[in-house]
């Protein structure tokens, strides 16, 4: 057999070296090329093919480097993400996984000069939450999933309209009680001599229907045949479309208690809420 033959035992032994990893030092990633020793590197290095890469280079060497970082930034995030989602591992762990590909980018090739520079640089962008220990660097994988983020969104979004709802309604009813107690005050002068007490909160009867004149007085009408109903519907605020149960009336402050049923509100009671704002349920 010849002396460059393909089934030589040097020839072997030379696609088996070729298959493993080297050392990172000697490999050129602008001609994406990986020397087994330093007197190939050195030949790499003076051969045509890589002086032109290197002329590329320096005309927007800063571009390069960084789309490089850029890439292994990124490579390295991915594989957090399958292999080290919810857990806290070494920072030398995930490198040592990630170097396992031997078309990596190397980091050699990137702005970081060593794997302490890069783990902190992932802390303070916000993208792993890191820390120093006596074993080395740890980091975390922060989930940054958009359906994730989406889903947290809108449930903030939610509670805040809620609350929203809730605190307009509470400040509706303080007017609405400034307001009856100013048109109070001048009947209350000219009745006098009239019984002023009125039940705050009136629970209803069964076959008692319930009406309200003007000057804050009662009407309670009996009919006969009709089936006693404290059923209600919400039609205005947070809880509009939301069945209840009406529980009893303040004809002072011009509101009403009603319970919730159903739904996702089911069993809260709500302690005023305005007549216009509820509607009779047949």
């Amino acid at each position: 057999m010849g002396k460059n033959d393909f089934l030589t035992p040097k020839a072997i032994a030379n696609r088996i070296k070729a298959k493993g990893l080297q050392k990172l030092r000697w490999y050129c990633q602008m001609c994406q090329k990986q020397c087994r020793d330093e007197n190939g590197f050195k030949c790499h290095c003076m051969s045509e093919s890589h002086q032109r890469q290197m002329q590329i280079f320096g005309e927007n060497s800063d571009r390069i480097v960084s789309g490089y970082s850029e890439e292994f930034e990124q490579n390295f995030l991915d594989l957090m993400k399958r292999s080290h989602r919810f857990s806290r591992v070494a920072a030398t762990v995930v490198y040592n996984e990630f170097i396992n590909d031997r078309h990596h980018v190397h980091m050699n090739s990137t702005q970081w000069a060593t794997l302490t520079e890069f783990v902190k640089h992932l802390g303070r962008t916000g993208k792993c939450k890191v820390d120093q220990t006596e074993k080395g660097w740890f980091i975390t994988y922060i989930d940054r999933d958009s359906e994730t983020l989406f889903k947290e969104k809108m449930k903030n979004k939610r509670l805040k309209l809620d609350m929203v709802e809730e605190e307009k309604q509470e400040r509706e009813i303080q007017k609405q009680i400034q307001m009856a107690e100013q048109l109070k005050a001048p009947l209350e002068s000219d009745q006098e001599n009239e019984q002023k007490a009125v039940p705050k909160e009136l629970n209803l009867e069964s076959g008692v229907k319930i009406g309200f004149s003007l000057g804050g007085g009662i009407i309670r009408k009996e009919e006969k045949g009709e089936s006693s109903s404290k059923a209600a519907r919400i039609v205005n605020g947070a809880y509009r479309g939301s069945n209840a149960r009406l529980l009893g009336v303040d004809t002072e402050k011009f509101c009403a208690k009603v319970q919730i049923e159903k739904g996702v509100y089911d069993g809260r009671l709500i302690k005023a809420i305005e007549y216009e704002d509820i509607c009779k349920v047949a």
